[in-house]
């Protein structure tokens, strides 16, 4: 049997999945490994544990499926976006642990950028706004934090990338410095209307062009695993960030398609054609693929908390011991209340963009327990959710295509969870038979390039739809309640 092995290295965990050759899973190995928190903020990873996790897990699902690498036709990589690496390019070693997407430190980098009025131009040329979530201020205080650093950047002695860049050039023994697109759009260096890394960025920012990766399609060639790490070679053909993986995953090939991805965040995309659309709406302009040569934009809003809410009631509160819990204590809830949680932990996405912004619980009664907290938790996201739809909508309203949304992610199993989002932004929601669709987009990629899987428009016609959640709550009620969620998310800003 012929496979393509997908890596999914995310936040919290790493993941290899092993497609066969009709683009179904076949065996999937996963592995956790540490987050590090070492000042309020700050959150870090051992790019170690994210390399040494991402081996040992495509080694376990090859021994799962009995299957050797001469099976395997292509590798196809998705990621975790702007979490960035720092390492040196003769011993491989990492100079700092990677600084996560969801880290805040850069806070006042991005405030003396936006201050001495460099805010406009970043956007003008990456589509993305000023904001620590990116890995350009990530890559600049390391440089600047990191004894000895910015010396041996100077002399060309060190390389950054993404994390897939991390695993490329772990894979292939250093041999390949390269990153696709779609992470590339990400770092907040990269020009998505010339295609290339902008001088201006770099310079402003202090970060050698020396440290930064070639830049390639989503499908290409990305050189290929050194024999000894799988048992023998095979080429690495796919690349793309994570919610860009999905959005290909769920087949958002139209001008007008939504997906919207339920992970540790939540992250939406719309897919605006082959022209880039800037918002009016504080959403970031971004590519959604590049494919022969060509970007696909969109525009994406950013929610930094979705799943991991249902982490906190599980690890902070301790109020359940797994996810699904969190569906039946909700139903539970008192009817009576209406609890309000804003989780804003690492300050607010789009369309706020306040990093400074804290958490918030509204509407406390001496009868709100776990259930009410449970409640508001699987609904704060439905809230965000309509958030990002109302500014897409508005920047969208005149392209003349109606938008259809589609959902993934692990929290989209909650049916609880879905028909709120269906209630709150008034439209249907489709979820499809295959969740993690991040994987069976990186998949996708590879399987497409190297040519066992099938062109754009053959993928499109087998995505199959699982469960569609049609609103049911009245209109009256749906904006009462939205209301209410904005003067909640105002008065969290003023924390």
């Amino acid at each position: 049997m012929t496979y393509v092995l997908a890596i999914d290295q995310g936040t919290t965990s790493s993941r290899a999945i092993l497609f066969d050759t009709d683009i179904k899973p076949r065996a999937v190995s996963q592995q956790e490994y540490p987050q590090h928190y070492p000042r309020s903020g700050w959150v870090e990873h051992d790019p170690l544990d994210i390399w040494n996790t991402t081996l040992e897990t495509c080694r376990a699902a090859m021994a799962d499926a009995a299957a050797g690498a001469e099976d395997i036709a292509a590798i196809g990589i998705t990621n975790q976006r702007e979490t960035v690496v720092v390492w040196n390019k003769h011993t491989g070693q990492p100079i700092h642990n990677a600084i996560v997407w969801q880290d805040r430190r850069t806070a006042d980098i991005c405030d003396d950028l936006r201050s001495r009025g460099y805010e406009l131009l970043i956007t003008e040329k990456t589509g993305l706004l000023l904001d620590p979530y990116f890995s350009a201020t990530k890559i600049k205080w390391i440089l600047d934090n990191t004894p000895g650093a910015r010396e041996a950047a100077d002399q060309g002695e060190l390389l950054c990338g993404t994390i897939d860049t991390w695993l490329i050039w772990n894979l292939t023994g250093g041999r390949v410095h390269a990153t696709d697109a779609t992470n590339a759009c990400r770092t907040m260096l990269y020009d998505i209307y010339k295609g290339n890394w902008s001088v201006t960025i770099t310079d402003l920012l202090e970060i050698p062009r020396t440290m930064l990766p070639e830049v390639r399609d989503s499908a290409a060639d990305f050189g290929e695993t050194l024999p000894e790490l799988l048992g023998s070679p095979v080429k690495i053909c796919g690349v793309a960030g994570d919610q860009q993986a999905a959005t290909l995953g769920q087949a958002c090939f139209s001008p007008g398609m939504i997906k919207s991805t339920y992970g540790t965040g939540c992250f939406a995309l719309l897919n605006t054609g082959d022209r880039p659309v800037r918002s009016k709406h504080r959403l970031l302009t971004t590519i959604a693929y590049q494919l022969d040569g060509k970007p696909t934009y969109a525009l994406e809003g950013s929610i930094f908390i979705a799943g991991a809410v249902i982490q906190w009631l599980r690890d902070g509160l301790g109020i359940i011991q797994s996810a699904p819990e969190s569906n039946e204590l909700a139903a539970q809830a008192d009817p009576g209340q209406d609890v309000i949680l804003v989780p804003a932990f690492t300050g607010l996405g789009a369309p706020y963009w306040k990093p400074s912004a804290r958490g918030a619980v509204f509407g406390l009664s001496r009868n709100s327990g776990p259930a009410e907290f449970a409640r508001a938790a699987l609904q704060s996201v439905g809230y965000q959710t309509r958030d990002l739809m109302e500014a897409m909508h508005a920047d969208w309203t005149n392209q003349g295509e109606e938008a259809v949304l589609r959902v993934d992610g692990g929290m989209s199993a909650s049916d609880y969870a879905m028909q709120f989002l269906a209630d709150i932004i008034g439209a249907q929601v489709d979820r499809p038979e295959i969740l993690e669709t991040t994987a069976v987009g990186a998949a996708w990629l590879a399987g497409m390039h190297c040519g066992i899987y099938p062109d754009m428009d053959e993928f499109a016609s087998r995505w199959a739809l699982q469960k569609r959640f049609e609103p049911a709550m009245p209109a009256k009620e749906r904006d009462s309640r939205y209301s209410r969620w904005k003067r909640a998310v105002e008065a969290a800003m003023l924390v």
